[in-house]
């Protein structure tokens, strides 16, 4: 199945929680998600049992990896009971999570028991004072670190999410490659983007991937490493005589949208065809009309393949300012 710009479905990225314990600059500013901020109630949620259902519907249809995001994931109860049946769903080749590490000391083992294969850590500096700045909690760098190794003591595989903003956070550009090369973890660099529309986005914060390259070049040899499968987000280089990954997430000074190939659910059940298109489908509330799974997988046809989303080609001052957006504190990155 493909869409209108012939890209195929083959990932699919599940919001389990609109909550978070972060209130990162870059997507839950704690000027807008303060103490009295509307979170989802448990019934908004889709239940395990519904995403279990959905899952194998995307896998019918040629989801090969599933990505488990937030807010937090972490903060979703028994998350290790969804994982375990996701992994067990033909089809399903790889079940990945999106977290900021600080609960991987209590939920490590169980998850890599449950099936779990790999963990995005998200760490944007490697100063105690920044990093509380960016997470809005005051919260050090030490958590995320035993995260990280609570992470590899269980075995699970390891990527470091940096997001950097110009003038926020780009003088820690050197300090976190040097340390993820050291400790054998890839690392990669996020260009800053205006997903949602309460982070205050601006093209002058934004420190593109031609910028940071120069800047690691000066201090590292790099290697191109070319893409591993069609869709492959990530632009990676190694570093020579090792066998270590940097990458680097250009959505936008180098978009990647003709060969998107993900989906993304909602923390409250919205499917949507693009990070950066606010405009979803409630399959939850169509779900729970007591549908049959052929028309569940029917309804998601009809939305994959009239899909012609391109938002980073087609980005401008006029489209940002005017496209309904979803913040990714529903919708995971």
């Amino acid at each position: 199945m493909k869409d209108q710009l012939g890209r195929p479905l083959r990932d699919l990225r599940i919001s389990v929680i609109d909550r978070c314990n972060f209130r990162c600059q870059y997507c839950m500013p704690k000027e807008i998600f303060g103490q009295d901020y509307p979170f989802l109630p448990p019934s908004e949620l889709l239940t395990y049992e519904e995403l279990e259902r959905l899952a194998k519907a995307f896998a019918e249809l040629g989801v090969e990896k599933i990505r488990l995001t937030g807010g937090e994931p972490l903060l979703r109860k028994d998350l290790h009971l969804l994982i375990e049946k996701l992994i067990q769903i033909e089809n399903i080749k790889d079940v990945a999570l999106t977290t900021n590490g600080v609960l991987l000391p209590k939920y490590a083992h169980s998850l890599k028991e449950a099936g779990l294969q790999r963990v995005n850590i998200s760490l944007d500096s490697l100063n105690d004072q920044l990093f509380g700045e960016i997470n809005g909690r005051n919260v050090g760098v030490n958590p995320v670190k035993k995260g990280i190794a609570a992470a590899k003591a269980a075995g699970l595989g390891i990527k470091i999410n940096m997001v950097v903003k110009k003038g926020l956070n780009d003088s820690e550009i050197i300090p976190m490659a040097t340390f993820c090369k050291e400790n054998e973890l890839e690392l990669r660099f996020i260009e800053y983007m205006d997903v949602g529309s309460t982070n205050g986005w601006s093209m002058k914060d934004v420190i593109t991937k031609k910028e940071i390259y120069e800047i690691l070049a000066e201090n590292f040899e790099l290697l191109p490493v070319e893409a591993a499968y069609y869709g492959e987000v990530a632009k990676k280089y190694q570093y020579q005589n090792t066998n270590i990954h940097v990458g680097f997430i250009t959505s936008v000074s180098e978009s990647f949208c003709s060969t998107c190939t993900r989906a993304r659910l909602s923390a409250n059940g919205h499917l949507y065809t693009c990070l950066f298109n606010g405009n979803g489908h409630s399959i939850r509330d169509f779900m729970r009309k007591d549908v049959s799974d052929s028309e569940l997988v029917e309804y998601i046809v009809n939305i994959w393949s009239n899909r012609n989303d391109r938002y980073s080609d087609e980005r401008t001052e006029e489209t940002r300012k005017n496209r309904k957006k979803i913040e990714m504190s529903y919708i995971g990155g």
